[in-house]
């Protein structure tokens, strides 16, 4: 199912058929549902079809071919769906697929680095920036080299946090450890005098009480699951394609794999009771 048999979006004013489609929302595993909920805050009107590929996260320690390929076969599931848009909620998808995802469909396709370098940017006093991710995002070099293009002369200072995403989904969002794991990767960040904290994973999210607490005040924390949520509303309001905002959206979740602890950390994320989630196979 390649982007052939669909029809150019980019021209359709509002089309009720199209507009009331479900957006498409794809990651590796169950984290970007974080995004799920920020869109849905924002535009509450709008259905949404998520697909976490549970039986193969996680996509960092993947190969870029095989990233690419994965994102790939997410995308077409959802296309099965008849989705209007692809949202790739998923930072190394985003750096490694995004640019093949979009030449190969042609409805829209919005990932999470562009919405979050485009936050941090909007403020024009910021010059130093910080940015935590897992090891695979910061190893991509996608967010140091979009925020480079954009803004010559700040300073960016990238710091790897593997340990963080195992403790999100352990709920360790208080624990001692987990302050204590924080105080070591931020150390470096903070003795930098950054103004800016970009948060590159969508699981990060879930820490921004704790990390606000650590920054202070003097430092702006930038989430992407929020942002990505900003830029999607944007790119729908300017290709008119809203859904009709007299409508209620509804939620559709399929994973690849499905465990009792997936269902809990699918609660945690979305800050309420998910609808009941199938098993899907790509």
């Amino acid at each position: 199912m390649g982007g052939k048999l669909l029809p150019s979006l980019t021209f359709l004013r509002y089309n009720r058929r199209v507009n009331n489609g479900a957006l498409g929302i794809f990651d590796s595993g169950v984290g970007g549902l974080t995004v799920v909920r920020a869109v849905q805050a924002l535009l509450p009107a709008e259905n949404i079809v998520y697909l976490g590929d549970t039986a193969r996260v996680p996509y960092g320690s993947k190969s870029p071919e095989t990233i690419r390929r994965f994102s790939d076969e997410d995308a077409r599931y959802l296309l099965t769906k008849n989705v209007k848009a692809i949202v790739v909620a998923c930072n190394t998808a985003t750096a490694h697929a995004l640019p093949a995802l979009q030449q190969q469909y042609r409805i829209p396709v919005v990932g999470v680095i562009e919405a979050g370098v485009e936050a941090v940017l909007a403020d024009p006093q910021a010059e130093r920036i910080g940015i935590i991710a897992t090891r695979g995002t910061i190893a991509s070099h996608a967010y140091q080299h979009a925020l480079a293009l954009r803004r010559t002369g700040m300073m960016i200072v990238a710091q790897p946090t593997p340990l963080l995403v195992p403790l999100i989904e352990e709920n360790w969002l208080d624990h001692q450890a987990t302050r204590s794991i924080l105080e070591t990767y931020l150390q470096p960040i903070l003795e930098k005098g950054i103004d800016t904290l970009l948060l590159a994973c969508t699981h990060y999210p879930l820490l921004i009480p704790i990390l606000k607490e650590m920054v202070g005040d003097r430092v702006r924390i930038v989430d992407s699951a929020t942002t990505c949520a900003l830029h999607l509303q944007s790119e729908l309001t300017r290709l008119d394609m809203l859904a009709d905002s007299s409508q209620t959206g509804s939620l559709e979740i399929g994973l690849t794999d499905l465990s009792e602890q997936f269902e809990i950390l699918a609660k945690r994320f979305l800050h309420k009771t998910p609808p009941r989630i199938k098993r899907v196979e790509l």
